[in-house]
């Protein structure tokens, strides 16, 4: 008899199916458990493995004690010792301009005529009218020394005399008042009529301004007054001549106080010889206060504001216990802010004099940062700046 292979079963294919399934997914998470377990194991390894922290490069400012003395600090305006806008008296026709727009101008100095020639022609009238009552008034007298006449018709003369004169005064008067001259040495700006113009009494013809000397107008609040006298220093600056400085002294204070602001109103005068401050010209002034103290400085580039509080970092030497190497490292410290002078802030608390801090770039800076010093770039401060774009 011959053997006869007898067909696999539906059920053992199966079975063989599920073993071989089996092995392969034991064999992935075989796999996967090998793989984390590496990581764990490195990361474990990287945790104890202490890693040095990177140095930063900052630059850096020493805490200087400089004599500041006390400033009151505030804004005003220019104005002049004297101005005005030049105007007419009386109207009438635009006859002739004397003075070139911008030019100098000297007290008495005709300005601008206007057309008189009908108050010239009234003013010859009024001349031949008093010769006449001049020549009435001798014959008169002479007549009543003889007693030809009586003293009450000689008094008459006179008194048609004397108004005859009074006549020829007002025409004079009037001619006069035709013509507008300086009130004072000055320099015009633009004017505002033209030759052949109608004008109105009144009618605005020049500005006029004398800029040798000039006032600046400003206030400061009432807490302050106490401590102002005239004859303080004062000093001024303005956005239109940037990195000028000009000096003064504080002339006038205000006898009141406004009642809405509680400032006191201030003047100072400065010298103006090149005429280069305008009225209206809008300023920076500080008053100094002759008493001197002495003030914590820094740059205040390297104040980090926040609103729980400034800070800045102290750069201080830290030594390895083991190597005995030296390294900087960078300290927060809260600090209480003072006043600002160009550049520069004072400190009133958190420093002392003879420390360094980091002068820029502090909000990327965090404490306990390993640092190195490079002040190859680092800006310079002034007291004051002037900024290529201001």
């Amino acid at each position: 008899m011959h053997d006869v292979a007898r067909p696999i079963s539906t059920k053992a294919k199966m079975k063989s199916n599920r073993g071989v399934l089996g092995i392969a997914i034991a064999s992935v998470i075989a796999l996967i458990v090998v793989v984390v377990g590496i990581k764990v194991l490195q990361i474990v390894k990287m945790a104890k493995t202490s890693q040095p922290m990177p140095v930063t490069a900052v630059t850096s400012a020493l805490v200087k004690e400089e004599d500041w003395a006390p400033v009151f600090s505030s804004v005003g305006s220019i104005s002049p010792v004297q101005g005005a806008v030049v105007a007419t008296e009386l109207g009438g026709v635009v006859s002739e301009i004397k003075f070139e727009n911008g030019s100098a101008a000297k007290k008495g100095d005709v300005l601008m005529r206007l057309d008189a020639s009908a108050e010239e022609a009234q003013l010859h009238s009024a001349e031949a009218d008093l010769e006449l009552a001049k020549a009435d008034l001798e014959r008169s007298n002479g007549l009543a020394a003889n007693h030809v006449i009586s003293k009450a018709e000689a008094d008459a003369a006179e008194a048609k005399y004397k108004q005859k004169a009074a006549s020829v005064d007002q025409m004079r008067s009037m001619i006069a008042k035709k013509e507008v001259r300086a009130p004072f040495d000055g320099q015009v700006g633009i004017r505002g009529v033209n030759v052949g113009q109608m004008i109105n009494p009144g009618q605005q013809v020049v500005p006029l301004q004398m800029l040798d000397q000039v006032f600046v107008d400003f206030a400061l609040p009432q807490q302050d007054l106490s401590q102002l006298k005239q004859g303080l220093e004062v000093r001024v600056r303005t956005d239109a001549l940037p990195g000028r400085e000009f000096t003064g002294k504080l002339s006038a204070i205000n006898s009141m106080v406004d009642v809405s602001t509680r400032n006191v109103s201030l003047q100072a005068t400065l010298q103006n010889p090149d005429h280069s401050l305008r009225p209206g010209m809008f300023a920076k002034v500080d008053v100094i206060l002759p008493q001197k103290h002495k003030t914590l400085v820094i740059p205040g580039s390297a104040v980090s504001y926040a609103p729980f509080g400034d800070s800045v970092y102290v750069i201080d030497k830290k030594k390895d216990e083991k190597t005995g190497q030296e390294s900087q490292v960078i300290r927060q410290q809260f600090i209480r802010v003072g006043d600002a002078r160009g550049d520069f802030v004072s400190i009133a608390a958190g420093l002392k004099a003879g420390e360094t801090v980091v002068g820029t770039g502090v909000f990327k800076l965090r404490n306990g940062m390993a640092v190195t010093i490079n002040n190859d770039l680092a800006p310079k401060p002034e007291m004051n700046p002037t900024p290529a774009d201001s």
